[in-house]
């Protein structure tokens, strides 16, 4: 009987049969997001109008900016204690809004010019200590146009990682824990990417003057406020179940993508809409919902997930998932990777490259 969206996470039985080769599931198929965005132009040329910028979102970043700053001075006198309950239950929370709001410059989709959007970025990474909103930028435009491909997506756990992390619930922790460091070291399996640049450099020059700020003005406690706020968000809480919900092959081991429709995309800026965003990723963050409205037919149609919680404990215990229950595919069409600072997306999202 074939699966309904509705089905919840537990009851799927058969996920991540293990691929031979190397663990992760392969597909022999383009990514599917391509097509489904042609076939809902076809369907639905409305879908356009909801394309373009949304300059208020510098807002919302500078509100978060000021709001983080404004807690890390309430708590730099306070014992350790109420430093990590408040990076836990405050700071994670505006910390996963700010990186949030670095996918949309990444996108450029506050200004029309690009290199707003860059410096947009760059201060929405204050908090979070660690300079990486340029070279994120530069890594997940690859993510939309190769998703799968093993030399290309940094998304995707490297093989070394999956088989380190395990099926294990202490390892998953560990994973989650520090999940960043992760990301870090996936960056060195993506050669045919230049690592570095004039605005990753500036990127790492303005953060590295916030933080001797913070902790020369505002002290240690503070300090480490920012960066506890940073790895939970990311990592070993709820929210972190937002890196498992996006490719994770949860609930159907033939659908790589999933959105998240629950109550933290309120303060999560709609990012659980992610079959809609990577469908058309030059649809901003507050018109992803009318995206969906629009087009019911093809994602109605789709398994979804309607809890970060559930999802965070399903992943830490249920001994079937591992960092290998991701889709691989190893047929790239001969696309090559263009210039590092050029996106490879048009305005709809889809390749201006050849294949």
């Amino acid at each position: 009987m074939k699966l309904t969206y509705r089905m919840e996470c537990y009851l799927c039985e058969k996920i991540c049969v293990m691929s031979s080769r190397s663990g992760f599931n392969y597909s022999s198929s383009q990514e599917p997001h391509r097509m489904r965005t042609r076939k809902i132009l076809d369907s639905h040329p409305e879908v356009r109008n909801l394309i373009g910028k949304n300059p208020f979102t510098i807002f919302f970043i500078t509100g978060l900016v000021l709001s983080m700053v404004f807690i890390a001075w309430l708590v730099k006198d306070s014992s350790w204690w109420w430093v990590l309950i408040a990076a836990y239950f405050a700071g994670a929370f505006f910390s996963h809004s700010l990186f949030v709001m670095i996918h949309e410059c990444a996108h450029n989709l506050l200004f029309k010019k690009k290199s707003l959007n860059t410096i947009a970025g760059i201060f929405a990474n204050l908090p979070h200590m660690v300079p990486s909103s340029v070279s994120f930028a530069r890594y997940h435009i690859r993510h939309h146009s190769f998703q799968g491909i093993y030399e290309l997506d940094g998304d995707l756990p490297g093989r070394w990682e999956a088989n380190l992390i395990g099926h294990s619930f202490l390892g998953k922790c560990l994973w989650l824990l520090i999940y960043p460091v992760f990301q870090l070291i996936r960056t060195f399996r993506l050669k045919e990417i230049k690592p570095i640049d004039g605005w990753i450099v500036t990127n790492f020059l303005v953060q590295l003057a916030f933080d001797l700020a913070v902790w020369f003005f505002l002290g240690p406690k503070a300090f480490c406020f920012f960066l506890f706020s940073f790895f939970f968000s990311v990592g070993l809480h709820p929210l972190g179940a937002r890196w498992i919900q996006e490719h994770y092959l949860t609930l159907d081991e033939n659908q790589e993508t999933y959105s998240y429709y629950g109550p933290l995309n309120v303060v999560a800026f709609n990012v659980g809409f992610h079959n809609e965003h990577h469908d058309f990723p030059s649809v901003p963050w507050n018109k992803l919902p009318d995206l969906k409205k629009l087009a019911p037919a093809y994602y109605n149609s789709l398994l979804f997930h309607t809890s970060w919680t559930k999802l965070f404990f399903r992943f830490l215990f249920d001994k079937k998932l591992s960092l290998y229950c991701r889709m691989v595919r190893e047929n790239r069409n001969n696309v090559k990777v263009s210039d590092p600072s050029t996106p490879d997306t048009d305005i709809l999202g889809m390749s201006k490259q050849p294949g």
